[in-house]
């Protein structure tokens, strides 16, 4: 009976719980999975906060924050409008006393990020900001169980700078970036530097260094800006020091002024007393010319100065100018006139004697041994003339009468007639003699001149070589120390 009797309550229990258990999942509840850790951390700090107050429990705490620069790009440097922009990777950290919690209540959270609009944040600005870059927006901050907050964030920055650009294109420039809180004062709000000077002045790891500008460095100093004796506001200054390549310009500027000064050197080597020079030399300053128009829109300009590589394209082209007033004028002195008067005796002693031991001219006396020269072919000439004529007649009719009045009066009259035959051959070749010997002495007048202007030439190339040579090695030098300053 007992057998039966247990037999037929295992038979019942299976009926039993399936009656049972839809009773116990209405009736009954599902426990549900704990909250992140996260969110009840961001529920817990932000529930309370209130983001308009300064976050310190006694507000004569002052609320210290460290800043940090790392210069990522030199975008462009304006210097008509003296701009720079410069792309910037900036970090800020602080300590906020209200955003502090105990890691074991939150599942050993020790970092949470937060929004930015949420928090408290200080209000440090740029003092030399000229416009709103566009720099990307981050909406998040870092905050540690500690209360210290990490504010990181790239800015395009375009602030004003005085640019310097009397050395270019070996220009240096230095730009200040300062960081300061636009309202609350020394004793509210302090700035200092997040690293060490030393780290950030050498800091190259993130910088863009293709462009036409290098970072040399970065100087970092802070200080006190007070305004008519009032409260003092702390500054954090970030001196941004670079440097122009130089190359470009050197290319494309210097070296085609460099090629045209030199072509006019080598100009004058041409004859002087050939019309090619003149022409060659017109030829250069009007492509001088061209060439400044053409560089003009690639110089910097700016209302303070010019640059020193303007000034040196304005004394090239006065150089040019007066190579070729010197070529005119040489030219002009060397040109044969035949109503042209001689070579005035100082200018001679001057020029044609001391000027060519001076200018160790070695063929200084080939023109007077050329007028000599000639000088003895005509007298030699007029001789023997002379001499032959005398061999068939007398110059003189009354000479002839005198010599011949002994004879017979037909041999008379034919010796006088053939002597006024001659007389007049002689009249005429006198007055060839003297139309070659005028001739002469206006070619020999003319090689006179030629000379002093060939020494004259020589003198004025030699001054303006050494003109040239010394503007060129005094440019050469400063260009040379500010490369390498």
């Amino acid at each position: 009976m007992r057998a039966a009797a247990v037999g037929a309550l295992l038979a019942l229990l299976p009926l039993a719980s399936a009656l049972q258990s839809p009773g116990t999942r209405r009736g009954g509840r599902t426990p549900e999975p704990a909250e992140p850790a996260l969110r009840r951390l961001s529920h817990s700090l932000l529930a309370h906060y209130q983001k308009g107050t300064r976050p310190v429990r006694d507000w004569r705490t002052t609320t210290n924050v460290a800043i940090d620069l790392m210069v990522y790009a030199i975008l462009s440097v304006d210097e008509k409008n003296q701009v720079l922009t410069t792309y910037v990777w900036y970090r800020q950290h602080w300590t906020d006393e209200f955003l502090r919690w105990d890691p074991e209540r939150f599942d050993n959270l020790t970092q949470i990020s937060l929004p930015v609009e949420s928090i408290w944040v200080p209000d440090i600005l740029i003092n030399e900001f000229v416009d709103v870059g566009k720099s990307p927006h981050v909406p998040y901050v870092y905050v540690s169980h500690h209360g210290e907050v990490q504010n990181l964030k790239p800015i395009q920055v375009m602030t004003a700078c005085s640019l310097d650009i009397y050395n270019f294109p070996f220009d240096v420039q230095n730009c200040s970036l300062t960081f300061t809180s636009w309202l609350h004062h020394i004793r509210d709000i302090n700035l200092s530097l997040w690293r060490q000077p030393e780290l950030v002045k050498f800091d190259r790891s993130v910088f863009m260094n293709q462009g036409e500008w290098e970072l040399l460095y970065v100087l970092s100093r802070f200080q006190e800006f007070s305004v008519k004796s009032s409260d003092s506001y702390a500054e954090m200054k970030f001196y941004v020091v670079i440097r122009r390549r130089p190359l470009f310009y050197t290319v494309s500027l210097l070296l085609p002024s460099i090629f045209l000064m030199l072509m006019d050197i080598v100009g004058f080597y041409l004859p002087p007393n050939s019309g090619e020079r003149v022409s060659f030399k017109i030829t250069l300053l009007l492509g001088y010319s061209v060439f400044l128009i053409i560089v003009s829109d690639t110089l910097p300009a700016t209302a303070v100065g010019t640059p020193l590589i303007g000034i040196y394209f304005v004394v090239c082209m006065a150089l040019l100018v007066i190579s070729l007033t010197e070529t005119i004028l040489i030219v002009r002195l060397v040109h044969k006139q035949d109503l042209q008067p001689h070579v005035p005796e100082w200018v001679k002693r001057l020029l044609l004697e001391r000027a060519t031991v001076l200018l160790c001219i070695r063929d200084r006396n080939k023109f007077s041994q050329s007028r000599t020269q000639s000088s003895d072919i005509s007298r030699q000439a007029e001789n023997d003339s002379t001499a032959r004529l005398n061999q068939y007649g007398c110059e003189d009719p009354r000479e002839c009468e005198t010599v011949g009045g002994a004879g017979p009066t037909l041999a008379s009259a034919g010796q006088a007639e053939g002597s006024l035959l001659l007389h007049g051959v002689l009249r005429e070749i006198t007055a060839i003699r003297q139309f070659l010997e005028k001739r002469e002495e206006f070619r020999d007048v003319a090689r006179e001149w030629l000379q002093v202007g060939y020494v004259l030439d020589v003198l004025l190339f030699r001054a303006y070589l050494v003109a040239v040579l010394a503007y060129t090695v005094t440019l050469g030098t400063l260009w040379s120390v500010w490369r390498d300053a």
